[in-house]
């Protein structure tokens, strides 16, 4: 009898009117598991005084600027990275540093925050949907575990502002609150550009309507006018991107993408690829699915994928099927909003890949719209699924059956993170990197604001964020190959660099130095050997200054800075020796 009686009131939270006691429980269970998805993440960040997140190396490193004016005079990396941010994410970091907030700081704690304001959006889509408060739960719950699957809302860069942004962009669009949804789509363009056109194409699909076999436009005036207003606030907030001009020249083509080895399949902004499946399906930045699915595919079982995905397929067969779904029957009309975003969605992939490079991306206009959508067409099927078993078991008498299959659900639901971690699949994802030279950042610290420093050691990559210093050229993070100028740059800076660190040649040094205004050299000290050479894949990426370097030192010969190491270093300490740019050039002088 009690079994029954709670299996009775189970039920009857799907199926009862909906409480706002019962909307504030599951919300607040809802905001409780994406805290507990982003605490290890917040710990980890919030652990060492030398940490970054991978990704803010690049995208966050010189907003220090707002703190500082001086720093980072005249870094073309900087000013790179500065003019490709959108103005609203960049602004947004401006503000808080005007109260003195160190942007690296804020980059921290931010993910947090940006994964409770998506979390609350999506139970309210979902609430739009299909007006059962457990169906929210799960929508968010699977939504977080998509979101810490990967590195994009720990990155606090500007994809990190998706989520949030676009959820709420839905979720007026849904109550068609015509105010709110115009802000919705002025802060995607201010702060994630791309994702506008995604608005733009479900804004016009709205005006569609598939009645009694057909497909008919709309015959209601407010409707037209809700697209209008939303296009235009679209129109004007991609203006000035198709306006401005970049002062690092135009968007690389594909002719001239398909002629550089970053993009090639071994490249380190990989893009072509002549296998078809990993090219259009799972390619990091040509595909069609998010990365993590096709890298659970591939290295672990495609039974690891999470289950929202397959479970997601089976929602239209049970929309078809209301005498056997009866929670079917409580499903809106927003419900087509879904497959609208898989349509628009597509549509924009194939658009980037017609104009390629133009549009960025086509993974980014697939990628954050395949995650939010399985979790709410998954979240609406477990619900309509959990409501017919239940119903199925107090109507037969077998309350077993009940706790047998929430159990089950439910264990699968909350502990797939732990399979993930059972399967040696890091969960949640931060790629955090913990500098481990405090002593070197230290000094340089120390050292002109102007200080530009040489290396090509993976240590330098952290130098401009937690020394606060300019490097004169970055690994595959900086050497973005979007625009030409920019890359031609910094390809031609890393050769030089390679060349001259490896060479016999006093005077070509010398001539390094002068040129591009050196005044520290950062360099391992094992780095100067064959096997350094063809096992550090940065200088592999330069195929003709990696095999001079080697073959230069398979010869036997002593590289200018090995000879002059002892006499000009002013820094020595785990394995690491920085050289004084002005005793080289002074040592050599005294030579000619």
């Amino acid at each position: 009898m009690t079994i029954r009686a709670v299996n009775f009131n189970f039920s009857h939270l799907l199926t009862g009117k909906v409480s706002r006691t019962q909307q504030v429980f599951w919300l607040s269970l809802s905001l409780t598991f994406a805290a507990i998805y982003a605490y290890p993440a917040l710990l980890n960040a919030l652990s060492h005084d030398y940490i970054v997140q991978d990704d803010a190396r690049q995208h966050v490193f010189w907003m220090r600027r707002f703190l500082d004016s001086q720093l980072f005079p005249g870094d073309l990396i900087a000013d790179y990275f500065q003019s490709v941010a959108p103005w609203g994410y960049a602004t947004f970091y401006r503000l808080f540093a005007a109260v003195g907030i160190d942007p690296m700081a804020l980059s921290k704690i931010l993910p947090l925050g940006l994964g409770l304001v998506a979390t609350v959006y999506c139970f309210g889509i979902t609430l739009q949907i299909l007006p059962v408060p457990i169906a929210g739960f799960i929508a968010s719950l699977l939504l977080n575990q998509n979101l810490w699957m990967r590195d994009d809302l720990v990155s606090a860069t500007p994809v990190a502002f998706v989520y949030p942004l676009f959820l709420a962009f839905v979720y007026y669009l849904l109550r068609r609150l015509l105010l709110p949804t115009l802000v919705a789509i002025a802060l995607l363009g201010l702060f994630y550009p791309q994702c506008v056109f995604i608005v733009a194409g479900l804004l016009i699909v709205q005006l569609g309507r598939w009645e009694q076999g057909r497909f008919r436009l709309s015959v209601v005036r407010s409707d037209y006018w809700f697209c209008g207003w939303g296009l235009g606030v679209a129109f004007l907030v991609l203006l000035p991107y198709a306006l401005n001009s970049s002062e690092f020249g135009s968007v690389i083509t594909v002719t001239q993408a398909r002629m550089l080895p970053a993009f090639s399949t071994k490249g380190w902004s990989s893009f072509f690829n002549a296998d078809p499946w990993n090219y259009w399906i799972c390619g990091k930045r040509s595909g069609m699915l998010p990365t993590e699915w096709c890298r659970l595919m591939a290295k672990y079982s495609i039974l690891l994928v999470p289950p929202q995905v397959w479970v997601s397929f089976s929602l239209p067969f049970l929309l078809k099927y209301p005498s056997r779904f009866p929670l079917v029957k409580r499903v809106s009309r927003g419900i087509w909003l879904l497959p609208q975003m898989l349509l628009v969605s597509m549509g924009m992939f194939v658009a980037a890949h017609l104009f390629l490079f133009k549009l960025h991306l086509p993974n980014r206009y697939t990628e954050h719209s395949l995650r939010i959508m399985v979790a709410l067409a998954a979240a609406v099927a477990l619900t309509i699924l959990l409501d017919t078993v239940l119903q199925v078991a107090q109507t037969k008498g077998k309350p077993l059956l009940a706790i047998g299959f929430t159990g089950v659900l439910a264990a699968i639901l909350l502990f797939y993170p732990s399979i993930l971690q059972a399967n040696d699949y890091p969960f949640p994802i931060s790629r955090y990197t913990v500098g481990d030279v405090p002593e070197l950042y230290k000094f340089l610290q120390q050292q002109p604001k102007d200080t530009v420093i040489a290396s090509l050691t993976e240590e330098a990559n952290s130098l401009p964020t937690f020394a606060q210093r300019s490097i004169l050229v970055g690994g595959e993070g900086y050497a973005l190959p979007y625009h030409l100028d920019y890359y031609n740059e910094i390809y031609q800076r890393t050769v030089d660099l390679i060349e001259a660190q490896y060479s016999l040649d006093e005077g070509l040094v010398q001539d390094f130095i002068r040129r591009y205004g050196v005044d520290l050299w950062l360099v391992e000290r094992g780095a100067f050997t064959p096997e350094y050479v063809m096992g550090n894949r940065w200088i592999q990426e330069y195929e003709s200054a990696a095999i001079g370097a080697r073959l230069s030192l398979e010869g036997g010969g002593v590289p200018v800075l090995v000879e002059r190491m002892e006499r000009c270093k002013v820094f020595d300490g785990e394995g690491l020796v920085v050289l004084s740019a002005d005793c080289l050039r002074d040592s050599l002088l005294v030579l000619f």
